[in-house]
């Protein structure tokens, strides 16, 4: 049970490994400027591989299904529905769930996007056992890696997806013959990551470089952070501190621009941005944007 990009390697290692009898995603949604139904990767994972595909509205309602399959065990990987008690329990094995996070930090929808936001420097998968509550069952095994101050979600998120099947396939005999270990959660240092929403994508300037480099990456590619300039909404989607300087210059002003990349003012210093996009176009690097504006213009003018 899984649904996007980062899910694939794990279905992909169980595909390799074992007997899957059926994949359940979520439904396909309509994508990009011409709104074309698309099935998630997940599906298109499934697909290729002749696997049956359930889909869900509401997975309480229709559970029924999928324990028509008789399942030993259920994976479950960034599904995005709360699971019905009824269905965990089901199988042989239980459910067993591989969490985008160091349990119980970042219980919840978003963890890697929290905790590249919050600035952590170690981060990691938790494989667990799925209960009725958010990502607090009983943990299986951790693995933990070292974050680079540059790495976007995407790069972190691939990172973990790969981890997170290598980390199953380990753990998944022990499981099977009774031997693995069941610690439980301090529900007491519990931290939530909840589904990032439209406002919590807002790049506000008006704080330190570093945090809003840290929420600019931890939101990068997806759903990307935006501010507005000029009216027009634009997605900043790579930055940096290096060649940064302290600024005592409005929260949000543009100091100054480079060859590759426009300077904007912080609390405490700038943050350069290296790659936007405009509000109706494509991604680019700022250098590309720059060849289509007029430089000097830009200085002076702030992001809101």
């Amino acid at each position: 049970m899984g649904t996007p990009e980062y899910s694939v390697p794990v279905l992909e290692m169980l595909i390799r490994n074992f007997d899957v009898v059926l994949v359940v995603t979520q439904p396909d949604k309509k994508i990009g400027r011409k709104m074309i139904l698309t099935p998630c990767p997940v599906k298109q994972c499934a697909i290729s591989n002749n696997i049956p595909v359930l889909s869900f509205e509401k997975i309480k309602d229709e559970y029924s299904k999928i324990l028509e399959y008789k399942p030993d065990i259920i994976i479950t990987c960034a599904y995005g529905q709360i699971i019905p008690e009824e269905l965990i329990y089901a199988p042989k094995y239980d459910t067993v769930n591989v969490h985008a996070s160091i349990l119980p930090k970042y219980r919840g929808g978003a963890p890697i996007h929290h905790a590249i936001i919050n600035g952590e420097e170690e981060m990691g998968v938790t494989i667990m056992y799925t209960d009725k509550g958010m990502d607090s069952g009983d943990i299986i095994k951790q693995r933990s890696f070292k974050v680079d101050i540059n790495d976007t979600y995407d790069i972190v998120s691939h990172k973990m997806s790969i981890l997170g099947a290598e980390l199953l396939l380990e753990v998944l005999p022990s499981i099977f013959d009774g031997t693995c270990s069941r610690i439980k959660q301090d529900n007491d240092k519990a931290v939530l990551a909840p589904i990032i929403t439209r406002y919590d994508e807002h790049i506000n300037f008006a704080d330190t470089g570093l945090n809003v480099h840290n929420k600019i990456r931890g939101l990068s590619s997806v759903p990307g952070g935006h501010a507005k300039l000029d009216d027009i909404t634009i997605k900043i989607l790579l930055s940096s501190l290096d060649s940064c300087n302290c600024t005592n210059q409005e929260c949000g002003t543009i100091t100054r621009i480079d060859r590759d990349g426009i300077y904007v003012a912080c609390l405490d210093k700038e943050v350069k941005i290296l790659k936007l996009q405009v509000a109706g176009k494509k991604p680019m690097l700022v250098k590309d944007y720059l060849n289509g504006v007029n430089k000097e213009s830009l200085i002076s003018k702030k992001f809101i």
